[in-house]
């Protein structure tokens, strides 16, 4: 077989498996992996997100799942190709009740890594592309409704007459990018947001943010940028964008509207919703609802002894604004990662006197580094090649969270190299690095605890020149009246404190609208289980409680940043449909159940 072409390997392999799973066959099917294997699957066979590592736990998966899933009709697409040794090729198949693709990994003959996600719902596909609607009746009717008739009619009605089916709680991106799906799929839905228009979530941030990551990695669902946008958008650029995105995508989006409280009914499966809509209290009754409130949950405050002595002020980054009314005062910033070194780059800017406390190492990447050697297959140059924004989302979901860290190590070590003399002048300054505990650098502190990091688009060469000033490596003692007293005992003037300190997990907020008891039933979100600090076992293999089943029957949770909710959202999407459609889907793997 090693001596075959790529294709012809890769076709042999495939209709191998085929034959075992179309048997029944779980043993000769897991016979065609190598001893250190890995199979990633996006609902098609277990209605989870779920990896399955090494073959005892594949042979499991496959003995419980085989005979709802019934996978038929494996076919390649496209020509395979191999590096390195490696045979790699891209698939369709499909299941008792959905559509499916994949890529295969081969490695002497056998599966490395494989990769299974759903495409569609057989008989609800979504109606797009050559199955787009009409639009129109070419017929006379005196009872014509015409669409801005029916889009009244709908929101008018939806909340009040009609119940939605879903509830989503937060209009962020994550929110509204999951509206999208549920609409398209059929789903009626609601999407609650505190604020008075889609988008503030991002307006309403400090002045001078901008997304760190390239427009290739931002798209939303249905309606790409165009092609004029820029490569990092404006903060209020992007609130803009989502705003026409709710109107074009016709989503049933509540502003003013927050969520006082949930509860769910076991017996009749239904969530009673109790929501604030601009001050009138309206009763939702959803089958589901999902938290899109981010990607993480209330703001985390730190304890600062002495904080009722400082005659200054104090506040969180999420009570940050504008640096204006700062023009002239002293700052300190807790917090050496991403926001920490946005808030005093703005501060910089706004005319104030910045000192950053970094309370442990941080990742620091260069943008133009990240953009060469970490978003190759997200940019111009990758979409000359034929690779799209959601082939190159399956090739990122296709590699397990257990093979990212060499990589990630290797890519690192390129950086690390490239940019040497940058970081010595980093720690010259008096800042400190670090690229993980196990040198894995960003990506893996984003995935394992969402904290750490920062792109540097600005905010170093103020550091590195003395522009802003760092305190690292002690300990705050207490705040005093004018000021901070270290450990070491030195102090440090200011007029005001902004905790850049991060947020909770999102289960917290379900704690304050749901209860304690399911928040804590359902545990923490975000984190792989590496075992770093911030990021406990066991285990995981996959992002806790994230786009999938929760201990809680009907919860769920959606977020992350752009390229994440972009992606996982049709997963969300299709899980939900599914359910509303009376389809079985029986969860292999769920919370609290073997394995």
């Amino acid at each position: 077989m090693l001596d075959m072409a790529p294709s012809k390997q890769a076709a042999t392999w495939l209709s191998s498996l085929a034959r075992a799973l179309e048997a029944g066959d779980a043993e000769a099917a897991t016979n065609l992996f190598v001893e250190d294997c890995y199979w990633r699957d996006l609902l098609t066979f277990t209605w989870n997100i779920k990896t399955m590592e090494g073959r005892a736990t594949i042979r499991d998966m496959l003995e419980t799942t085989l005979a709802t899933a019934q996978p038929t009709a494996w076919q390649l697409s496209g020509e395979a190709s191999s590096d390195e040794g490696i045979v790699e090729a891209w698939f369709t198949f499909e299941t008792s009740s959905a559509w499916g693709q994949g890529i295969l990994r081969l490695q002497d003959g056998r599966c490395r890594t494989l990769f299974t996600a759903m495409t569609d719902l057989k008989g609800y596909e979504e109606r797009k592309g050559p199955a787009r609607p009409l639009g129109v009746r070419h017929k006379a009717d005196p009872d014509r409704e015409t669409w801005s008739e029916a889009r009244a009619r709908e929101t008018r009605e939806l909340g009040a007459g009609q119940q939605p089916y879903c509830l989503v709680i937060g209009g962020g991106q994550g929110g509204i990018m999951l509206g999208a799906r549920l609409r398209q799929m059929g789903v009626p839905a609601i999407i609650i947001e505190k604020n008075a228009q889609a988008g503030d979530s991002w307006r309403n941030r400090y002045r001078s943010l901008v997304l760190h990551d390239p427009v290739w990695y931002d798209h939303l669902p249905y309606i790409p940028f165009p092609e004029n946008w820029p490569v990092f958008t404006p903060k209020d650029k992007m609130g803009d964008w989502l705003e026409m995105y709710t109107r074009v995508m016709e989503l049933n989006y509540w502003t003013s509207t927050r969520c006082v409280g949930a509860s769910y009914d076991e017996v009749a499966k239904i969530w009673t919703v109790e929501v604030d809509r601009a001050g009138e209290r309206i009763t939702l009754k959803p089958r589901h609802i999902v938290f899109a409130t981010g990607a993480y949950g209330p703001p985390r405050q730190i304890d600062l002894p002495g904080a009722e002595a400082f005659q200054g002020e104090i506040l969180h980054s999420s009570q940050y604004s504008s640096g204006e009314k700062f023009r002239g005062k002293r700052v300190a910033v807790i917090g050496a990662a991403s926001s920490g070194h946005d808030v005093s780059v703005d501060l910089w800017e706004s005319g104030a006197e910045v000192t950053m406390i970094q309370r442990s190492p941080t990742t620091v990447v260069k943008s133009d580094t990240l953009m060469e050697v970490g978003f190759e297959i997200f940019s111009e140059k990758a979409l000359a090649r034929g690779i799209t924004t959601e082939k190159a989302d399956m090739i990122v979901a296709s590699t397990p969270f257990a093979l990212l860290p060499q990589s990630q190590r290797a890519l690192y070590d390129i950086i690390k190299a490239r940019d040497a003399a940058f970081y010595d002048r980093l720690r010259g300054a008096g800042f400190a690095i670090d690229f993980g505990d196990d040198e894995t650098g960003l990506l893996m502190k984003a995935y394992r605890t969402g904290s750490g990091y920062y792109i540097d688009v600005g905010a170093s060469d103020l550091i590195i020149n003395g522009e802003i000033g760092v305190r690292s490596g002690v300990g705050i003692k207490s705040l005093t009246p004018t000021g901070i007293l270290f450990d070491d005992g030195t102090e440090l003037a200011a007029d005001v404190v902004i905790s850049c300190t991060g947020y909770q997990s999102m289960n917290e907020t379900v704690a304050a609208i749901v209860s304690r008891e399911v928040a804590d039933k359902v545990g923490p979100c975000w984190g792989i289980g590496s075992g770093v600090r911030g990021d406990p076992g066991p285990w995981q293999g996959e992002l806790r409680n994230m786009w999938k089943p929760t201990a809680q029957e009907a919860l769920w949770f959606h977020g992350s940043n752009l390229a994440l909710s972009r992606f996982y959202s049709k997963f969300v999407a299709l899980q939900i449909k599914a359910r509303m459609e009376g389809i079985a889907t029986p969860v292999y793997g769920a919370p609290g159940v073997k394995p």
